[in-house]
């Protein structure tokens, strides 16, 4: 059995005072950026202000788009740029910046393959809401995307000693002639650090309760699946040296996340591209499962406040190591038969058998004619025991944020790069439009992570 990794943040004592460049935060963007500049033969540092390092990227768990992979084509799918382009155009009500989505459309299969000649391989696929094709990469034991991505990328910061601390929290970026000098940060004392450039990676404001009150105080009343750190620091950080901000009223809410517990857990879109339905208090389907978020968690909504149920059985869960994962917490119910599960969830026993039977009926003739779902139809729901898992909508992801150009530059009220500042993840707005298409999120922190590193390269470089 493999040995368990562990990685160690770098004692404080060993913080210098000048770097290349400096990355704020430890998530999948963080890390790719940091690794790709450290490659072409910069010193870079990361700050990370928690005492839990990976960011929300530890939170995700279906897996990263990209089109016109190798692995796509092994698995005898033939894909395209311009279907992922117009899938993620439409699925972000075609408000996407359509620069930042043509670069992101087209180099995804660039970074599957950067992941892979770095020995951190997604050669499974499933498919996530608002998709019509499997572009959906995912490690091969199915384990959850997030922590396995930060867990090899820390690898990658650990063999080539890449700095990186823990509990410092950057308060300011330090500008001279318009152009980035380095940062004021705080840990046990105030902190000087020079660098010419800085990548902001410090991802979005949903755990951040003043910014959501400020764009979207309707949101304030629900939970949120983000980690506490998600607060919109790298937002405030760039404001204050005259960055623009775009889109920061699209704060999309997640359909599936149970939050019954005083923690509240997000249900991976895989549970559902893998063919899990989801039914009402009465025990009907409502909505086509894999439609938009913004569409599922609307559908939600209009029942009530009640909150529905995911319903699967045993070949649904073998295909999403996930559900381990919540079922350990406590949140999954289990019927050795449906008429048993029904009994647990309360709802109609007779009405979940019919609505399971048509369902299987959908799947066998691969027509839903209910509410149009055509994918996530691979299997359906006959093998025992059977499984629910409650949930509702809560805020799960910030599609606003600094404006970036597909070069990562950070760009001014004038649209202009304010030189040496860069931004790539959640921190970065525009890309999106009004709802992010799951696995979009952990495809953006690699993609333009990648782009980050090279760009802070090309401009030190000049």
């Amino acid at each position: 059995m493999a040995e368990k990794f562990s990685f160690e943040p770098t004692d404080l004592k060993q913080l210098k005072d000048n770097y290349d460049v400096i990355i704020i935060g430890s998530g999948g963007a963080g890390l790719t950026s940091a690794i790709q500049a450290y490659e072409l033969g910069l010193s870079p540092v990361i700050l990370e202000k928690m005492d839990k390092l990976g960011g929300n990227t530890t939170r995700a768990s279906s897996g990263m788009n990209a089109a016109e992979t190798f692995v796509q084509l092994n698995h005898k799918i033939v894909d395209s740029f311009a279907d992922f382009y117009n899938e993620t155009f439409v699925g972000g009500g075609k408000m996407n910046n359509p620069e930042l989505l043509k670069f992101f459309t087209e180099h995804g299969a660039w970074a599957i393959d950067w992941l892979d000649q770095h020995d951190i391989k997604l050669d499974d696929l499933t498919i996530t809401g608002g998709m019509k094709t499997m572009r959906t990469h995912r490690p091969s034991s199915l384990a959850p995307i997030g922590g396995y991505l930060v867990t090899e990328l820390l690898k990658y910061i650990a063999k080539y000693q890449i700095p990186l601390f823990d509990n410092i929290k950057v308060t300011d970026l330090l500008t001279d002639n318009d152009q980035i000098v380095g940062v004021k940060a705080f840990s046990n004392r105030e902190i000087k650090i020079q660098a010419k450039a800085v990548v902001l990676a410090t991802g979005g404001f949903g755990a951040g309760k003043d910014l959501l009150a400020q764009y979207r105080s309707d949101l304030l009343n629900l939970r949120t699946t983000n980690q506490p750190g998600a607060t919109g620091d790298g937002l405030k950080l760039a404001q204050k040296v005259g960055a623009k901000l775009v889109d920061m009223d699209q704060v999309q809410v997640h359909p599936t996340v149970q939050q019954d517990t005083p923690h509240a857990f997000l249900i991976g879109e895989a549970v559902r591209g893998e063919g899990a339905i989801l039914v009402n208090n009465s025990g009907q389907r409502f909505v086509n499962e894999l439609d938009t978020r913004k569409n599922v968690t609307q559908a939600i909504d209009d029942l009530g406040g009640t909150g529905a149920y995911l319903i699967f059985d045993q070949s649904i869960r073998n295909r999403v190591k996930a559900i381990e994962f919540y079922d350990h917490i406590g949140l999954v119910e289990t019927g050795q038969t449906l008429s048993a599960l029904a009994e647990t969830i309360k709802v109609d026993i007779n009405s979940l058998q019919s609505t399971v039977n048509n369902w299987n009926q959908a799947v066998k003739i691969k027509n839903d004619q209910d509410f149009g779902r055509k994918t996530g139809m691979e299997r359906d729901i006959s093998e025992a025991p059977f499984f629910a898992i409650h949930i509702a909508p809560a805020v799960h992801y910030t599609m606003g944020g600094v404006a970036i150009n597909h070069q990562t530059q950070v760009l001014d009220e004038a649209n202009q790069p304010i030189a040496g500042l860069f931004a790539a993840g959640e921190v970065a707005g525009g890309l999106h439009g009004n709802n992010r298409i799951g696995g979009n999120s952990i495809a953006e922190t690699v993609v333009f992570g990648r782009q980050a590193g090279q760009q802070v390269y090309k401009y030190l470089k000049g």
